[in-house]
């Protein structure tokens, strides 16, 4: 009898006999902590050849805008497709919650995307990074089913023959610590110097690899010109030229492996740069994210050409959809974004944002975007973006502004960070692209003003927002009593010629393997043979996963 994973291979590999086009392999290549800053998004500073090469033979999305300022928030919006406050992951983060660690569950029909291609036949790996609040920072920590491979090893060579891949690498290098000043220029205090360190051993330092010079970068407005605030921004840079390097020898890769002609490469950023009054931030600094995709010819749609530029609104909670429609697989009706890639597709009005608890620091922030206006209400009116923060602080860029701003050196647009924002805010990003001009008291936008609103009230009522209670009652619906719950173990029903297999846990995926082979995801009957060993587990996002169950096929 034939196994489920060659059942898989034959598809594809019968798919390919038949003159068909079989479905393509996808890469999503992540950034972290990076605004659009490429040259090929008109970065004039930027070093990004290979990027910018990436674009000529693809398509720049010139208005797409991550769910969250912050990466767990925003990483639980790409890997679901949900909005992070309508699962319970909008607060920075789960593992960081001041009364006691916990992860978000989401509601039971939510899964990862890739879990839903795994589920279809395609081959599913990913790097180091996971941290999707119902996972730790690293690999090894999250549903077992979502990946067939993770860590620094995992790659696309682990498919079965004719299997295709689906693999997201994230790019390190443009994190937030790679503005920290590098262990070679002095130690930070405490556990950050452990950032310092890790850094020291895998990445290349940026200060030993300058392509842009303080001298070359332009300030923004609201930092003040200060030769720490060039060097923060210069190494920035430098990190993202380091950055395109590695993207460059992955596509290098794929041509060398003759992949490239089967593979579509999406590349984007977690959410935006790594600096002050940008990560963890609803400014359009905090969420507006460049994306790049490439097409093989023969999987390129035809209202796309290579060098093309696409503005209309994109949100992360598309990407879910829209890789599924790639790989030929419906989308879920549960998920609240499109394929921003069919053109019958209306192009959406608004794209949405939050900010929630940041480390030990309360907030709540809700922004609304269109092609112009950015609307952001607070909950926490009295509470500042600029607030101490122990990770922040140690970019000395920022100890900088800390101290001008003691000093009274700093200028009104410098200082607006640092002072209450007040419950309302709108800005008009094409007249003011910083967003320093409030105009929410301005009776000329009342009208805009309103419509912002509008659509921010029509959002909440169609999307749960975890965020109407307070972050301990959310927790103790999640974990009761403080304890992660445990995903009820498999059951096994033997029908011949099949095996179906259960968990009583509402919600729960379910991986397997025969006979000791790969583990793979489950979604339907089984054909075993007598004598077969099924091993198989069950998990329930944000709960613990069952301990392993084994039967064995009568013979």
């Amino acid at each position: 009898m034939i196994r489920v994973g060659a059942l898989i291979a034959l598809f594809f590999s019968t798919a390919v006999a038949a003159g068909e086009t079989p479905p393509p392999n996808i890469l999503l290549l992540m950034a972290e902590d990076m605004s659009p800053r490429v040259g090929a998004f008109g970065d004039q500073v930027a070093v990004t050849p290979n990027l910018d090469r990436l674009a000529s033979e693809g398509v720049r999305f010139s208005n797409v805008f991550t769910a969250a300022g912050v990466c767990a928030p925003s990483r639980a919006a790409q890997i679901t497709g949900m909005h992070p406050a309508s699962i319970g992951a909008q607060h920075m983060r789960t593992s960081n919650y001041p009364e006691g660690g916990y992860m978000a569950v989401p509601p039971p029909a939510v899964k990862a995307y890739p879990e839903l291609l795994r589920a279809v036949g395609y081959f599913t790996f990913t790097d180091e990074k996971l941290d999707y609040q119902f996972s730790e920072i690293r690999n090894g920590t999250g549903p077992a089913t979502i990946w067939d491979s993770e860590g620094a090893k995992a790659n696309w060579s682990e498919a079965d023959g004719a299997q295709p891949f689906f693999g997201l690498i994230n790019f390190i290098q443009t994190h937030e610590s790679g503005v920290f000043p590098p262990l070679t220029t002095r130690p930070l205090s405490g556990r950050y110097l452990e950032f310092q360190r890790y850094r020291a051993q895998r990445f290349e330092n940026p200060d030993e690899n300058v392509v842009v010079t303080p001298d070359e970068v332009e300030v923004p407005p609201y930092y003040p010109d200060d030769p720490t605030v060039r060097v923060a921004i210069a190494r920035h840079y430098n990190n993202i030229a380091l950055m395109d390097r590695q993207v460059g020898e992955i596509l290098d890769s794929l041509e060398r492996e003759g992949l490239a002609d089967d593979t579509i490469v999406i590349w984007t950023t977690d959410h935006g740069d790594g600096l002050p009054r940008a990560k963890r931030d609803v400014f359009d600094s905090g969420i507006k994210v460049p994306m790049i995709i490439r097409w093989p010819e023969r999987y390129r749609p035809a209202h796309y050409d290579p060098g093309q530029i696409e503005g209309r609104l994109i949100s992360f909670v598309d990407l879910a959809p829209t890789i599924l429609t790639l790989a030929g697989v419906d989308a879920p009706d549960y998920l609240p974004g499109q394929n921003f890639l069919d053109p019958s597709v209306p192009e959406r009005q608004y794209v949405f944002a939050s900010r929630d608890r940041i480390d030990v620091v309360r907030d709540r922030q809700r922004a609304v975007r269109d092609r112009r206006y950015k609307y952001i209400r607070s909950w926490h009116p009295e509470q500042p973006g600029g607030h101490r923060l122990e990770y922040r602080d140690n970019l000395t860029m920022m100890q900088t502004l800390w101290q001008m701003l003691e000093d009274g050196q700093l200028n009104a647009a410098q200082r607006r960070w640092f002072e209450p924002p007040g419950e309302e805010q709108l800005y008009d990003t094409v007249a003011d692209p910083f967003e320093l001009n409030n105009l929410a008291a301005s009776p000329e936008h009342e009208q805009t003003l309103e419509r912002m609103r509008s659509a921010l009230a029509e959002w909440q009522r169609n999307n749960e927002d975890w965020s109407e209670q307070s972050e301990s009652t959310m927790v103790a619906s999640f974990w009761p009593d403080g304890e992660q719950p445990v995903t009820a173990g498999p059951s096994f029903c033997w029908k011949v010629p099949t095996l179906t297999l259960a968990s009583e846990t509402n919600g729960a995926s379910l991986g397997y393997r025969v006979n000791g082979g790969r583990w793979r995801v489950y979604s339907g009957a089984l054909s075993v043979d007598p004598g077969d060993i099924v091993e198989a587990l069950a998990v329930r996002y944000g709960w613990r996963e069952s301990e392993v169950a084994r039967f064995e096929v009568p013979r």
